[in-house]
Formats: C-alpha cells, structure tokens, sequence
C-alpha cells in the first residue's frame, strides 16, 4: 500500500505542477498586462527520486524552469554533488541523476539553479536553492547492536521477571511506515526465556535451580515488516542465574571423633567438623548448637566464616582425672534461608562428637589466685604474712615446692619458704614502697628428689598499711622576700607543706610560728597553706638584713606529730611603688644527698681496705725473707731437691731418696715444728727451751719448705718435698729409714704425726701402728 501511494504521488506531481505553471503563467499575463515592470520567479518541481532504481541511468530527478522568457537563456546548477552525480539540460532545465542513490548514506542534497545569458554569461536572474530528497526502500535488515549479549535473574524467580534487554537497529527511514519497525523472537531456549517488542527478555517458568544449572544461552531473531518474511539477523544472550539462599547444610559425616591432651589452652581449637552447602559462600551462615549432651559450659562451637567449619573450643580447663570423654550431639542450620524457596530434605543436620581427653603431666595448681596480704608497716613484730598453697592435679599427688621468682621492688623485702610461707626478713615502710609484689613459683617434687621442669605461678599483692611515722615538712618557697619600708599585714609568702604519710581524712595540717617575738606573723588558710606577713612593720636593715623565722607545722595523725621549719626571709630596699630594688645575695647551701653520702664512704672504705691488704702482704714478705736470712751462714751445706714425678714412689721400701735422721732427731727431742698457717693443718709449738740448735734449725728449714709449698699456688701440686745432705750443727738425729722401722723396740710416740698434716700420713700410719699389725699395700 505505501508502495503504491508513493508511486501515486510520483505520477501525479507532474500535472501539479502543470496547473501551478498555467496559473503562474496566467498571473505573469495578467500582471504583465496591468504593469510595466514584470517580477521574474523560478518555477520547478518538488525534487524527488527513490533510493536503489534499478532501471538505466540516468534517472530523472525533475526540472527547473524560470518565468524569464529569453532564447539565449540556458540553466546550470551548482553545489555539492553538482555535475557529478546530478546534471541539468541547459536549454529544458530537466535535472537528472547519474548514479543510484542510497538514502543510509545521504538523505537529501542542497544544489543551486542559475540561468544565464549564453552570450555573455551574465546572470538573467538571481540563484535559487532547492533541494533533492531521496525515498527510502525498505532495503535494510534489521542489526543487533552487539553479537552477545549478557544477564542476569535471581533463582527461583518468579514468571515474567525481566533479565535483560536486547537492541537491534534498522537503518531504513523510520517515517516510513514498516520500513525501520523491528521484533523480536526467542528461536532457542524459548521454553525458559520470552522476549516482547522492546527487546525485554523475561522468565516464563519459576523453578529455575541455579543448583541444578547455572547459566542459559539463548537466540533472539530480529526482523522487520511484520506480517512479512522480511530479512532478520540473530544474537546470542548468555543468562546466568545469580544465587539465594535456599539450601540447608549438611554434615559430611555422621560422626566426629577428636582426641586432645588436657593441658589444652581455653579457646584453643580441639578440632573441626564439616558441612557441605551447596550455595554459594556468600550465603553460607552456618550455625551451630548443641542438641543432646549437657556440656554447653565447656565446649563451643564457632562457624569459620571462611571455610563454613564448626571450630569446637573449650570454654574451660579440662581435667583428665575428672572427666575422660565427651560426647554430645550438635546441629547444624542456617537461619538466613529463604523459607519461600525452601526445598524438601529437613532444614536440620544433626552429627555425633566424641572428643577424647589424654593424660598430660600437668603443673601444680594453685588453690586461689592472686594471693593478697596486708601488713602496718614498721610493725616489728609481724614476721609470716600467710601461706601460698599449690596441689598435684595429677594422679601422682606429688609433694610441691615454692620458690620465690620475681619481686617488686626489687630486694629481699618478702621471702617465700619451701612449703610457701611468706615471711618478713625485716618491717616494710610504707614510705619506700606502699606495696609490695612477688611471683611465686610451684614445683613438683620428682621421686628421685629433683624438681620438675614444670611449674605454675602465683602473684602474691602484699599491701602496706600506712602509720603516721613522718612528720610534716615545709615545702620551702623561692627566695622569700620583704620590704623594709612594708605595712603591717603585708603578706610575705604563702606557705604549704607535705607529708610522706597518706594525707588525714580528717582535716589540714597546723601552721604556726615557734615565737612571737618576730615582726612577722601567720595566718592559717585552712587549705594546707598559711601566709606569713609583717607584724609591726619598718623593718631595720641595719640590725637585721636576713630573719630566719622557724614555723611549726603539724598533722592531724594519730599519733599527732610535728616539725619546726626554719623559713629565711631577706629584708630588701624597695621604691615607693614596693617593687624591690637591691637585696643581698644569700649564701648558697650545697647539700650532698644520704646516696651520694654512702657511695662516698663505700669509696673511702674500699681504698682502705686495698691498701690495707698491701700492706699485709708487703710485712708478710718481709718476715718470709727474715726466715730464711737464719738460715744464711749454712746455705752452701744445704741442698734441697723438690721431687716432681709421674709414677708412684717406692713407699717405705724407697731409703736412697731421702735421709729422715733429721726428722729422727726432732722426734727424740720431743719437739714439734713452729706453727705456721697451712691448708692441711696446724702444726703445733714444741714447748719453750726444748729446742737443741741443730734440731731447730731443721726445724725451721722444713717449715719454711713446707709453708712455701702450701702456700704458692703458682707452683705444680708436687708430691713430696726432700730435704737431704744436711743435719744441722750438733744434730744427734738418726735414722728414719722404714728399714728398721719393723724392728724397732722404741716407746717414742709418733702420734704428732698426725698433727703435721696429710704430707705425713703415711709416716703416722707406720709409726703409730702395732708391730704386729699388717700393712696392706
């Protein structure tokens, strides 16, 4: 029908404009007949032409004609396109095209008429534009923006929610009625899936299961003319459904079993148990509970956000001697599920869990926790504090021992015994620390004797009572001053006070002065503070420059105690406003502290002491290098040998090392070597006037040998020292050899023998043993 009215107005155009000319032209003869001077006009057809003819070019357009009546006049025409695409006949003014126009490229083309003299060129009348407009064919298919496309719906949606929109353009003129109207059709996945006019996807069925699949491809055709076969094109829609929360979870297993030591750490993880929700995590909410088994004061089940696991945590201690085994019941749920789309299958799971608890050696348990004393302090009677207390959990009960780890201040302040007394070396002041804390530390004692590498601590919190022990200080000002020209009442200074005790509840220190007799007085304020101000006034700087005023300042304790204070205040030169204008200087006071005073005297005791030990060592010398200038006039007679060996002596059979008659003859004169200090023993003093000059010199020369193998340690540890080849002037001493020791009939007795020391031993054992006793080498 468009078709056929379109080409009704193509052929009935023409005789139109027929009838505009005659009338133009009966209007131009009328007007030319009423007046001189004719107006000229353009006279041409409503340009059109249709898009694609397939007829033979050139296809004409349509024509321009001019009122002008001139047999020179000839038409030409200008503009874009001109005398390419579109050509005028000069002399009829027929314009026609040369190529076959497409209405998608260009629509409509603006060119210029001119007609001119062919003589000279010159314009007969003005230009005038017009413009060719192109027809449009339904010639296009309808195309889909883009080849897929994409969208998404929830699950379980209910029909006819909208997923998706899908475009497709005609490029045809959409003025034309059918030419640029497109529809759409669901060719594939029509059973799930429909699409309506303006291109909506929707759903047509209510149970789509994302569990059951997830994603939907489909094909949506669009066409054009409808009612007609007319061309189409087809695209792809990719439809994913998008989770909710619809499924319950479920317990992988019927059963949990976990096993875990006792000494487990609360909130420590004993272990895990695993659900399966086939949702996706954003909407797995597990929750879990207890159903059968009355252990919810000791477990706890928390869900892992991540992983969806039940993480079961002790909530407190476990005791293996107590309790062995749990078992209990738990259910697993979801309480965020949408019970719209719930699905048949219980909306419970429920598993059974036994947890298993092993023996561990545990450490000692302390029967209360922190331990707290409180004690008055300087209180010497007060010597134990109380007791810790600790006990076995084991099923050994094994006996426990205390020792103190830490303490605060640091010092031997509290002590702790064995069995875990607290104890008082000495009264706490409360004014060097008002509390007092220690860690105490329990043992197991193992039953070979040793402590157990495991042990358990205790804070022990012991509180000082304070007890009115200080009495109140000046808390003394800076650089007290007064006018000597100063009014009666003037105020000097305010003055305060401090105390080491805990301040009285029960009201304010007392000021006042210690005399009267004073050109100052006090004023309490009744807030811990007096002020002190001029008396009479005038004071004399020529008597007095500096008053030093003392101030009595007590406390409200019980008992009630005091302090005199001396408060020094200088008398200054002042102008006639008050302000001080000249004030000597007071003497500084250098103080030195109670610590620096004792770091001081450990300095001084310390240098004493060092040189004390000098000088010690120094007479010690001295006397050592006396000794043996005795011994000088027999020097070359005296030989010594200091025997270091590797292997064992000969014992009582080795004679040839040695010669003991000087030891003999000291025996028989029953005298005993000089005491002198030895590691081994003392040696004790013969008996005054005993000493026969041979014997005391040998006397004298083994002690000195043996004083100086005792006593230098710089030398090796030697095994016996000889003396030999000298006997001493006018010695008398015979023979020690053990040769004629087992014959000997002597009555001497050898029992000072063993006075000398372990060197001697061996000689003490032979001569103090029966004769008939046997030796056993």
């Amino acid at each position: 029908m468009n078709h056929l009215i379109l080409l009704l107005s193509l052929f009935l155009a023409p005789a139109f404009a027929g009838k505009e000319s005659e009338k133009t032209n009966q209007n131009f003869s009328s007007n030319n007949a009423s007046h001189k001077r004719l107006k000229r006009d353009w006279i041409w057809n409503q340009m059109h032409i249709k898009e694609e003819i397939d007829t033979p070019l050139p296809h004409h357009v349509g024509k321009i004609t001019s009122s002008i009546r001139n047999n020179n006049a000839k038409y030409i025409i200008e503009g874009e396109y001109a005398n390419t695409i579109f050509k005028v006949e000069e002399t009829s003014g027929d314009v026609y095209a040369f190529e076959r126009l497409d209405r998608e490229k260009k629509a409509e083309y603006e060119l210029t008429a001119l007609i001119i003299d062919r003589r000279n060129n010159q314009s007969l009348e003005p230009p005038s534009k017009f413009i060719i407009k192109v027809y449009d064919i339904n010639d296009n298919v309808p195309v889909f923006v883009q080849k897929v496309f994409n969208g998404s719906v929830p699950e379980m949606s209910p029909v006819g929610t909208s997923v998706t929109k899908v475009t497709a353009v005609d490029a045809d003129d959409p003025t034309v009625t059918g030419h640029a109207t497109v529809t759409y059709q669901v060719i594939k996945g029509d059973e799930y899936f429909t699409v309506d006019d303006s291109g909506v996807i929707s759903t047509t069925r209510a149970d789509l299961d994302r569990e059951n699949q997830s994603t939907y491809e489909i094909v949506v055709k669009a066409k054009d003319a409808p009612g007609s076969s007319g061309d189409s094109s087809t695209a792809t829609v990719i439809i994913t459904l998008t989770d909710i929360n619809d499924n319950f979870p479920v317990f992988k297993h019927s059963s949990f079993r976990f096993k875990v030591p006792e000494n487990i750490s609360v909130r420590g993880e004993v272990g895990r148990v695993k659900v399966e929700d086939i949702d996706e995590p954003q909407h797995r909410n597990t929750t879990y509970s207890f159903v059968r088994g009355d252990y919810r004061d000791t477990f706890e089940i928390v869900a892992n956000p991540f992983t969806n696991e039940g993480i079961i945590r002790p909530k407190k201690p476990l005791d293996f001697e107590k309790v062995a085994e749990y078992r209990f019941d738990i259910e697993a749920t979801d309480p965020t599920v949408d019970l719209r789309y719930f699905k048949s299958g219980g909306s419970r799971s429920i598993s059974t869990v036994t947890i298993e608890v092993t023996d561990v050696d545990e450490p000692p348990v302390f029967t209360k926790l922190p331990y707290e004393f409180k004690v008055r302090e300087n209180d010497p009677e007060i010597r134990t504090l109380g007791s810790v207390w600790a006990h076995d959990p084991d099923a050994a009960k094994r006996k426990i021992r205390f020792i103190r780890r830490r303490a605060s201040p640091n010092g031997d302040y509290i002590r702790v015994s064995d069995t875990g007394i607290i104890q008082l070396p000495k009264p706490l002041d409360r004014e060097f620390s008002s509390s007092y804390n220690i860690t105490v530390a329990a043992q197991e004692i193992l039953e070979d004797g040793r402590l157990s590498d495991r042990e358990s601590h205790a804070q022990v919190h012991v509180i000082v009572i304070d007890e009115n022990d200080n009495a109140p200080e000046l808390v003394y000002p800076e650089d007290p001053r007064v006018c000597e020209n100063a009014a009666p009442g003037k105020v000097i200074i305010r003055i305060s006070a401090t105390d080491k005790d805990e301040i009285s509840p029960r009201g304010f220190f007392k000021f006042s002065l210690a005399t009267e007799d004073s050109n100052f007085s006090l004023i309490e304020n009744y807030d811990n503070t007096a002020n002190i101000t001029v008396k009479y006034g005038q004071f004399n700087r020529e008597l007095a420059k500096i008053h030093y005023l003392p101030v009595i300042i007590s406390d409200n304790g019980d008992p009630e105690l005091s302090s005199t204070n001396t408060l020094v205040i200088s008398v200054c030169k002042c102008n006639e406003k008050g302000n001080f204008t000249f004030c000597e200087e007071r003497a500084k006071q250098v103080g030195v502290s109670i610590q620096a005073l004792v770091a001081i005297f450990i300095c001084i005791l310390t240098i004493i002491v060092f040189f004390s030990v000098i000088t010690l060592l120094i007479l010690l010398r001295k006397r050592h290098k006396k000794d043996l200038s005795g011994l000088g006039r027999n020097v070359a007679e005296i030989h010594e040998q200091l025997v270091t060996y590797d292997e064992e002596g000969g014992g009582e059979m080795d004679t040839t090392s040695y010669d003991v008659s000087v030891l003999n003859s000291v025996r028989k004169n029953g005298m005993k070597p000089e005491a002198v200090p030895s590691p081994y023993a003392q040696v004790q003093k013969p008996p005054p006037g005993t000493i026969t000059s041979g014997a005391g010199e040998m006397e004298m020369m083994i002690e000195v040998k043996k004083d100086e193998a005792d006593n230098d340690r710089d030398l090796l540890p030697y095994d016996t020292l000889h003396i030999y080849g000298y006997e001493g002037a006018e010695s008398i001493a015979e023979s020690l050899s053990s040769l004629e020791s087992g014959s000997s009939d002597s009555d001497i007795d050898y029992d000072f023998l063993n006075d000398w020391g372990p060197r001697f031993k061996m000689l003490a054992e032979l001569y103090g043993s029966e004769p008939n006793e046997d030796f056993v080498y």
